[in-house]
């Protein structure tokens, strides 16, 4: 039989229950992971800046996939980077350049889009378990958003270049550095957001959980 036990902060903070679990989404945890596949969507088409001849522009995606992350949990964060992703590869023009469908697998920038559930889970991993005292400070917040993406997002996107440009790895890697201080830029302001939410909202974090 299934019972659920009260919210267990995924911080481990001490009083917390700590047997096996599984994930419950909840009502608002269905809200807010399709509230951030929303707001990726909505920030890919601001600030879209061309970059080399390449054919990946500098957007905004990758500020709203780690703030997806960082707030919202490794969870709950890959699955708004996931559910994005479905619309697109579904057909709804929510990719850069007004795009979607599956033919986008097939552009340069497909190594980029793959990688954000996988950074989001990186990241919000991180903020909720590696700095989960200091998750309310910018600068571990910051540290942890960047590892997601020079761990993650950055090795995708140029395996991604590589395979559809027919690109060497160093040929690959020069394009790639150019989103480097796009990056250190967007990161800044995750960590600045990410900071002052969990301060005010230092139960974001918490989950329900379902025990058997």
């Amino acid at each position: 039989m299934t019972d659920t036990t009260p919210e267990v902060s995924s911080d481990g903070s001490p009083g917390a229950e700590r047997s096996p679990s599984r994930w419950r989404f909840t009502p608002t945890d269905l809200a807010l992971v399709a509230a951030f596949a929303a707001l990726i969507a909505a920030l890919t088409y601001v600030g879209a800046v061309p970059v080399g001849g390449a054919g990946v522009p500098i957007t905004l995606q990758t500020l709203a996939v780690m703030l997806a992350g960082c707030l919202l949990g490794p969870v709950r964060g890959a699955a708004a980077a996931l559910l994005y992703l479905a619309i697109g590869f579904a057909g709804l023009p929510v990719f850069a350049g007004h795009t979607g469908g599956p033919g986008v697998l097939s552009e340069p920038s497909v190594g980029y889009l793959l990688s954000f559930p996988f950074a989001a889970a990186l990241g919000g991993f991180l903020v909720a378990h590696v700095a989960r005292s200091a998750r309310t400070r910018a600068l571990p917040v910051f540290l942890c958003s960047i590892a997601a993406s020079i761990l993650v997002i950055h090795p995708f996107g140029i395996v991604g270049l590589m395979v559809r440009l027919d690109l060497s790895f160093d040929e690959a890697l020069k394009i790639d550095a150019l989103y480097y201080v796009g990056d250190l830029l967007k990161t800044t302001v995750v960590a600045l957001v990410v900071a002052e939410v969990h301060r005010a909202f230092p139960q974001l974090l918490a989950r329900r959980t379902a025990r058997r």
